[in-house]
Order: C-alpha cells, then structure tokens, then sequence
C-alpha cells in the first residue's frame, strides 16, 4: 500500500509527507548502519564540487540520470552513459535528428522549469541542470525522494573539461572521460597559443539568439570571443545578457560581427541559404552600413548547434578564422567537428553550421 501511495499520481502531496517521513528516519538509521541507503545498497560515496562551488557527496553507483538540458545529454553520449538516462528535458524535439535515440526517453518538463513530480516518478539517483536554472526550488522539492539535484553547465569553456572529468568520475567513466577533456584541451590551446604576441585585438560585437541582445561576461558566447582572440564590445558589461541598442552598436564601430540563431538545426541544412539570409537582414539593418564589420563583409551567422556547450570548440575555430583568417589559414574547422561528431558522438558528420565568409579580415 505504501509503495502504491508513492507512485500514485493522484497522491502526490502524500508521497512528499511519506517521503519526508521516511527520509527522516533512514538519516538516523545511516548513523547506526553506515552503507544503508533508500534506494538500495551503496558500495561508497564520491564528493564533487558542482557549478556553485558546492561540495556534494553523491552515492555510487549512480543507477539512473535525469538530463535537463541538450549540453549535458551531449556530454552523456560522449562518455558513453546513454543507458543511465532515464528521463529527457521536453525541448528535446526542437534538436530531434541530432538526439533521436533519446526522442523515447520521458519527458520531464522544461529546462529551465521541470517537473519534480514527473522526475520522482522515474526514480533517478541524480538530476543534473545549468547552474542558475531550473531554480533551486528544485532540490527542495527533490530532496525528499533522497534524489540528488547536480549543477553543471557544460557551457563554460574555462570549466568544461573540469565539469566532464567530475561527471564521468560520478559515472565509472573516467577513462573515457580523460580522452575528452583531454581532446578538448588540445584543441583550444591550439587555437590560444597562436594570440600570444597580439597587440590589439578586433572588437566584436555578439550577437544572442534575440535581436539587439548581447552576449557579456558570464556567458557562453562572451567566453566563446575571448577565446577566438576577439575584443567584446560588452566585455565591460555586468550581467551576461543584456539589451542595447541599435545606436550603441553603430557608435561601438565593430570590427566583427557574430549573430547566433536559435534551433538553427544547423546538422539538417544542406546548404548556407538560412545563414545567409539572416545576415543579410543583419547587414540591411538601418545605418549599419557606417559600421566597419559591415562595409567590409564581415558579418557571420553561427548555428546554435556549435554556440557555446560542448560544440563550443567548433564554433570558436570558426570565430578565430573569421577573425584573423590570415593566422588561421591552415585551420579546418570543419575537421574539428567531424573528428567530434563521428568519434565521440558516434554519429556521421553532416550539416551546415555558419555563413559564407565574404571576405578577409586581421592578420
């Protein structure tokens, strides 16, 4: 009767009070039997520190995940970890060729608003979100079910392969996790070592997915700049996104524009048509003519299949050709995303995931 009561829809508030109750007494019990645990027997217990700095105990082994968001179900694919997901983010549809062997997975609710009743029903040993969303109501809510709420966000290139040792130790992949930061790391240092002796860089202005909204520090694409040797324009700026306008953009005369668009489902196009297309309106817009970006051609329009999260890598060797294509000459790319895509992904490279290049740029 109790075990029905706790997976009863219909008796959701009583299975948070049975919940409650019963946790409260396992904690005590755990004092006087160490191992014992709710969901069954724990061999031991891993402490991380998560995107907050937070030091975490998580019990091992972890017997199931629910993914909140399409970075972390990337990083999952790449260690090898598909058969731990139990449940999937709702949005997952929008990037449905690229993941369709999750598409059977239950959904969970939003990213950024999930579901605690769905997640409890699927019975995970952990959750794993973005730092900031969903919000920290979530592992109240959760805690009562002894399911543990993890923040990474996988958008971070400065903590990315950090985030992707941590995640695969959680998970017994550590081997696997190894060869990825480790590829990781190679690729970006490749591309940084070549800015050691730049003087003055491009300014840039970035572009999010909304219109005159631009990327500062603490975001992705703030990050995804600096590391393709760019100056930002809002570098300066105190909140990651924020709106500007059209004027400010004008007076900033930017050297470089990057656009981003949203579900660009970059990996289904065969041709540039769409990118190309958006910055054209980029471009026409009033004025910007006077802009130095736009007189010489040098405005670009990435898929947000290769905007910040694990793809992060792929789109800053496009920004740091699109920005000194002299220095970067020898830079493929496109290599970069295959070699991704059919070793860690396990997928054929395919797609279209930026503008034609109009023209050159710094040396």
């Amino acid at each position: 009767m109790l075990r029905l009561l706790l997976s009863s829809k219909e008796f959701y508030p009583v299975r948070f009070f049975l919940a409650s109750f019963l946790l409260s007494g396992l904690i005590i019990l755990n004092v006087s039997a160490p191992g014992t645990a709710w969901a069954g027997d724990v061999t031991q217990a891993i402490v991380i520190e998560d995107a907050f700095g937070r030091k975490i105990s998580v019990n091992m082994p972890v017997q199931g995940i629910v993914v909140l968001n399409s970075d972390v179900l990337e990083v999952l694919r790449s260690l090898r970890a598909q058969d731990l997901v139990k449940g999937v983010y709702s949005e997952i549809d929008k990037d449905g060729v690229f993941f369709q062997e999750f598409l059977d997975r239950p959904r969970v609710g939003s990213w950024k608003n999930a579901n605690a009743e769905l997640i409890a029903d699927l019975n995970p040993s952990i959750v794993i979100a973005y730092e900031n969303n969903p919000g920290t109501e979530l592992e109240k809510q959760l805690s009562p079910f002894g399911i543990q709420v993890l923040r990474l966000n996988f958008y971070k290139l400065g903590t990315i392969a950090k985030e992707i040792r941590i995640l695969s130790k959680i998970i017994g992949r550590e081997q696997q996790g190894e060869i990825f930061a480790a590829w990781y790391g190679k690729k970006l240092d490749a591309i940084q070592k070549r800015f050691d002796y730049i003087k003055e860089k491009p300014l840039v202005y970035v572009e999010s997915y909304s219109a005159f909204h631009t990327a500062g520090p603490g975001s992705g694409g703030h990050d995804m700049c600096v590391y393709a040797g760019g100056k930002n324009l809002a570098d300066e700026f105190k909140v990651p996104y924020s709106e500007i306008t059209s004027e400010w953009v004008i007076s900033k005369q930017p050297d470089v524009i990057f656009k981003t668009i949203a579900w660009g489902n970059g990996f289904e196009r065969k041709d540039r048509v769409f990118f190309n297309n958006v910055r054209n309106e980029l471009a026409a817009r009033p004025s910007w003519n006077l802009i130095p970006a736009v007189k010489k051609g040098r405005v670009h329009v990435l898929d947000s299949g290769i905007w910040t999260g694990p793809r992060a890598v792929i789109g800053v060797a496009h920004m740091a050709k699109c920005i000194y294509p002299q220095m970067f000459d020898g830079l493929d790319p496109e290599q970069i995303h295959k070699e991704y895509l059919e070793f860690f992904q396990k997928i054929p490279y395919q797609g279209v995931y930026i503008s034609e290049n109009l023209s050159g740029g710094a040396k």
